[in-house]
């Protein structure tokens, strides 16, 4: 039972000493450590910017987008955004029926959430889809 105790154990390395514990002549500070740290970070690889040239490619495109929002929206937690998103993106697409369905699965997703009924009510106002 001993020995069992003895494994378990973490073995952690020996703390060394301090040898010079006077101040150092130039302070440095938490702010210079960020932005150094900031200057010296590489800039993120962004995919290149891909211009759409026939129907097809453009059919494609919105796919892989409903596809990407479709798989946000089935994610667990709030996904309130997500649609607000993808109603937007389909109302820029000019396709006012998917964009009205998005709208409507959301709110009888979350009904009671005010500000979704007032982008929705925008929607409809700005697109001049009254009654």
């Amino acid at each position: 039972m001993a020995s069992f105790a003895k494994d378990t154990q973490v073995k952690l390395p020996r703390p060394t000493r301090v040898k010079n514990k006077t101040p150092a002549p130039l302070q440095i500070t938490a702010e210079q450590l960020l932005r150094e740290s900031r200057e010296r970070q590489e800039s993120p690889i962004l995919p290149p910017h891909q211009n759409i040239t026939d129907p097809t490619e453009l059919s494609e495109y919105r796919l892989r987008r409903r596809k990407e929002f479709e798989d946000r929206i089935r994610r667990p937690g709030p996904s309130t955004q997500v649609f607000v998103n993808y109603a937007r993106w389909e109302e820029s697409q000019k396709d006012y029926v998917r964009a009205r369905s998005v709208w409507e699965r959301a709110l009888a997703r979350d009904y009671k959430n005010h500000a979704l009924w007032l982008k929705y009510a925008d929607f409809e106002m700005k697109n001049k889809f009254l009654n």
